[in-house]
Order: C-alpha cells, then structure tokens, then sequence
C-alpha cells in the first residue's frame, strides 16, 4: 500500500513540473495579440495582424498574415491595404474618410493665458474631465471626408461639435462609421451631449452626412440608449445595434433593421444580448 501511495505522489509531482513555471509581465509580454484585419477583396482569404509589445522600446510590432479559408498554412505579408478594402473608402473609390483630433475647448491654463506658456493647469469646470487614464484636453476625435487618396485636409463632417467619433475613445474604432451602400453619405455614431449631461446618459445616436449638401440628419431620435454599430447589406438595407433605456450601460442590445414599415427589432423575444453582428453576402 505504502508503494502504491509513493507511486501516485511521485506521478502526481511529475504531472506538475511543466506547470511550474509562473506567469510574469514579462513572459507575458512575450504573447503575440491577434486581431482581425478583414476578408481579401476575393474573399478567399482571411488576413490578421499579430502584434508583439516590446518593453525596451515601449511600442509594438506588428506583423500582418494571411490565411486561406480553404485551409493551408498562413504567411507573412508586408502590404496588407492593397488585399483588404478599407472601411473609410467610399464604395466607388472616390473619398475616404479620415480620423483627426480637433482642438474645440479650452481646457489648460496656457489656452486661457497664452503668455503662461509652462503652465501646467488643467481648468474644468463639470464632469468629463477625466475618462480612464486620459485627461480631456478639450481636442475631440472628429471625422473628415476628403478626395481618396490625397492628403488634403479634407471637410470635417462635425465641424464645431465637441464631440466625439468614435465616440468611446479608445475602446471603440471604426464600428462607430461607415459609408452608406450607394456612397452618397457617411453614417455615424456619436453621443451629443456636453459635460455632466454627456456622463450621465448613455444615449448615442445614428447621424447620416449627406456628402453633396453637408446636412446631418439623427437616424435613431428617440431611441434613448446606446444605438451604434451601423452597417449595410449588399442590397443597401440599415442595420444595428440598440439598447432601449437612457443611462443603463448594462442595457440589452437588439438589432435593429430599417425597413420601409418602419424600424423592426430582430431580437426582441430573444432574451440574450447581441455583442456584435454582420451581415451576410446574400
């Protein structure tokens, strides 16, 4: 008995030495994290990026694969734009649309005081002035349309807003706009309120920029929590995602579909919440 028990002891300590070795930020850093660049222009191959965080130069590097749906093994590539079409093109490759930050407030003792250029004041005067570890500077993340390509300033679509899009920074990206399926207007999302009104609510909104004529319409007034996530069919039929009630974060989210009857929720009588959706090519 007393062998059959060292047996099991002994086996046991031989099962445990490869697991053994800690978890540290270091061995950690050392993991590559993979996000999803989109489908090749053929649709044939998937292409992803894989990013490796160095701690001596404080950046990371990334390196870009692709990989074919029908199976084989993924390579490296160097020029991943010219195989995915990016999301800020216009369907006929006219515009593009370009993020850029827009200085709209004045927030630090030297844009009150210009001569007290070393100030280091930071004057606030309602909430918003921090979000996670990012001080609000009084520059907001706004979206400019311009010939593809060029490297002209371009129009920005919010001019005078101060407010964002994406409107989450830096958790959100470009889920929060999209091109219309006939190229003729820019959709967004973004949360038009102001301060402690801006904190408080969790109503964001669905614009639509008429590229030709500059006017802004609100897709989604009196839908009072988070509507974001816009997206098209082939066909050219508006989808996204909801949640009902103003101020509840943890709200349920729906899809929404604009049909000609009107807005139809797809998962109301589903008790689930839908964390992201895409539409299918038919």
């Amino acid at each position: 008995m007393k062998k059959i028990a060292l047996f099991i002891t002994f086996l046991f300590t031989w099962l445990m030495v490869p697991a053994q070795q800690k978890m540290t930020p270091e061995l950690l850093w050392q993991l590559g994290r993979v996000s999803a660049v989109g489908l090749t222009n053929d649709t044939k191959s998937v292409v992803y990026r894989v990013s490796t965080p160095s701690v001596k130069e404080n950046k990371g590097a990334s390196t870009y694969f692709i990989q074919p749906l029908s199976g084989g093994n993924a390579v490296s590539i160097k020029n991943a734009d010219s195989l995915v079409k990016s999301k800020s093109l216009s369907p006929d490759g006219k515009f593009e649309i370009v993020e850029k930050q827009v200085k709209l407030k004045m927030v630090y003792g030297k844009d009150f005081y210009p001569e007290l250029e070393k100030s280091n004041v930071h004057i606030y005067e309602s909430l918003g002035y921090r979000h996670w570890d990012t001080w609000e500077d009084g520059a907001y993340s706004h979206l400019f349309v311009r010939p593809a390509g060029s490297k002209a300033e371009g129009k920005d679509i919010m001019a005078g807003e101060p407010f964002d899009c994406p409107f989450n920074v830096p958790s959100d990206g470009d889920d929060d706009y999209t091109w219309s399926a006939d190229g003729k207007s820019i959709l967004y999302v973004a949360k038009k309120k102001y301060g402690t009104d801006y904190m408080l609510s969790t109503n964001t909104d669905i614009y639509q920029y008429d590229v030709a004529t500059g006017i802004t319409t609100n897709l989604t007034e009196g839908m009072m929590g988070y509507d974001k996530n816009p997206a098209f069919s082939a066909q050219g039929v508006l989808a996204w995602q909801s949640m009902k009630r103003d101020g509840y974060e943890a709200d349920k989210n729906d899809i929404i579909v604009k049909t000609p009857a009107g807005n139809l929720n797809l998962t109301a009588q589903w008790d689930g919440t839908v964390n992201s959706f895409t539409w299918s090519s038919d």
